[in-house]
């Protein structure tokens, strides 16, 4: 028995992705038994627990106390959970999470913990003010510190981050792996076809003409807006066949551009099941971000999912493994540094595309380093 513990993750796309699909894979393809452990916000934590066991019905899901600075307050909890439960180890998906399990380490109630390390915690914190707390922001170094150097194993998102290990921490061990965020079922399984990109065409409302840019994703605490509007203004002041299409939420900055371009501006709030057809209408997925510490380890899911369903990717300088990775492939997933002529992707494009996601970022093309973390690497 292996316990997948996060801490103060609230159900979403992302944790469905990233977490619920992730479990349900290994349970699906290997024999040692994986469960979810969830702590979520009292404060929502009904709601959050029949979300989370509407996807994964064997989720445990338990309150955690008031205030992520009383993370601590959690370990007793967890005790009751790893004491009925006997797991041999713990993969803990966060700094706190895998503080958590160490301590069950320490208590002598689970033999190995391996740190499933989603960034570089500190430098996010105090980059996007993710957390206000001055007591969490004084800790968050020597608490990020101790789980990159005393869990027995761990996951990293990027190669980036491993150096990011080893500059900031003096990272020196062997006894990690590296996997992407990679792609759920639902984009696994996204049919491409020269039917399906036009009849999806059809619905939304492009004609044939039309080269559409589409940026999807969360627009809370945008901070990369100005590189996005210097990168696109230009291009959909050449040509009305240009359009941008924004699958989030409408904010301040989106209205700014759809008054400055009122016929080639698009705002959807999707569900996450129609993410994918509105994807298939779109030429070149936009995923332009400032390049702080944050960015220069990330691992941005929307990358797997822009190619998944064919689109060229305009992508920014030093944005994870992903801007060097454009560079082995021919297939027009471009760099954002330059503005360039845009023509539509044709259809064979496309389908080059979306095999570079089929080969790089499906669960199975990871089997041997998931296969490390649940039976420990060989020395």
């Amino acid at each position: 028995m292996i316990l997948y513990l996060t801490f103060n993750d609230a159900p979403s796309g992302i944790f469905s992705s990233q977490v619920i699909d992730v479990v349900k894979f290994l349970n699906t393809h290997f024999q040692e038994k994986v469960q979810l452990v969830s702590f979520v916000s009292s404060r929502q934590y009904f709601n959050h627990k029949a979300k989370i066991k509407s996807e994964l019905s064997d989720a445990i899901v338990l309150p955690m106390f008031p205030g992520v600075h009383r993370w601590r307050w959690n370990t007793f909890l967890l005790f009751l959970v790893v004491l009925f439960k006997k797991p041999k180890k713990i993969i803990g998906r966060s700094v706190l999470a895998t503080q958590l399990a160490l301590k069950m380490r320490s208590s002598g109630r689970v033999n190995e913990v391996v740190y499933d390390g989603r960034g570089a915690i500190k430098a996010e914190w105090k980059e996007y003010q993710v957390i206000q707390n001055p007591k969490m922001l004084s800790e968050i170094f020597n608490l990020e510190k101790e789980v990159v150097l005393k869990s027995d194993d761990r996951v990293a998102v990027s190669n980036k981050l491993i150096e990011y290990w080893q500059n900031e921490f003096g990272y020196h061990s062997k006894h990690h792996v590296v996997i992407p965020c990679t792609l759920n079922k639902l984009f696994e399984e996204v049919v491409l076809s020269e039917s399906t990109i036009n009849e999806a065409k059809k619905t939304i409302g492009f004609d044939e003409n039309a080269i559409v840019f589409v940026y999807s994703g969360s627009v809370a605490g945008w901070q990369s807006f100005d590189m996005l509007y210097d990168y696109i203004s230009p291009i959909l002041n050449m040509d009305s066949n240009y359009k941008l299409m924004f699958l989030s939420d409408e904010d301040e900055n989106i209205l700014k551009l759809q008054h400055q371009f009122p016929h080639q501006i698009i705002c959807k709030k999707l569900k996450v099941n129609d993410v994918p057809k509105y994807l298939l209408t779109a030429d070149y997925g936009l995923l332009l971000r400032e390049e702080t510490i944050t960015n220069q380890v990330a691992s941005p899911v929307k990358f797997a999912e822009y190619i998944a369903c064919g689109l060229k990717v305009i992508i920014s300088d030093h944005l994870g493994d992903y801007s060097k990775f454009v560079e082995t492939f021919d297939y027009g997933i471009l760099n954002g540094k330059h503005i360039l002529p845009h023509k539509k992707v044709l259809f064979s494009d496309k389908l080059k595309i979306k095999q570079i996601a089929k080969s790089n970022f499906s669960k199975i093309h990871y089997m041997s380093q998931y296969n490390n973390l649940l039976i420990g690497h060989k020395n």
